[in-house]
């Protein structure tokens, strides 16, 4: 059986909870904060435009050579300026839980990102995950990263 992993990112924002929440609640705006080699697109047409406990939405991924993937999410919790959670209902894991924390501090909003996952395939998952998975994950969210920075400054 395969091993679940975690994720934990931590960044600091310098702008306000009410900005940060809008921006971070919006499907519309994953695109930006998402690299463009994985040809991220949202093909759901009734996704609403902010997070909602049972909201549905549908992508297109391609993490592997170009090849492209669905992946269904869906918000099963949200508490306004606090914290959402996705999990995957279909796509390429078998299990994904990412929650997004936020809250305020002096100067701006710490924003927390916890992710637990699972591969399918048993062993050969946790082979792909040294391999592959792992880094494209961190690298996925290092790109955020700089991309948030980009977009409201570094705090």
């Amino acid at each position: 059986m395969s091993k679940v992993y975690s994720l934990k990112t931590i960044q600091n924002i310098p702008i306000s909870l009410d900005e940060a929440w809008d921006f971070f609640s919006s499907p519309a705006n994953l695109k930006e904060i998402t690299p463009s080699n994985l040809g991220f697109q949202i093909v759901s047409k009734y996704h609403g435009e902010k997070m909602y406990p049972g909201q549905i939405i549908e992508y297109i991924v391609k993490p592997i050579m170009g090849i492209p993937l669905y992946w269904m999410t869906e918000i099963t919790h949200v508490v306004n300026k606090k914290y959402f959670v996705d999990e995957q209902r279909y796509g390429p894991y078998s299990m994904w839980h990412h929650q997004h924390h936020f809250r305020e501090i002096t100067g701006g909003v710490e924003m927390v990102d916890i992710v637990h996952y699972k591969l399918p395939l048993w062993i050969l998952g946790d082979i792909a995950n040294s391999i592959m998975v792992k880094k494209q994950l961190n690298g996925i969210f290092n790109y955020r990263f700089e991309a948030v920075e980009k977009r409201f400054g570094r705090y």
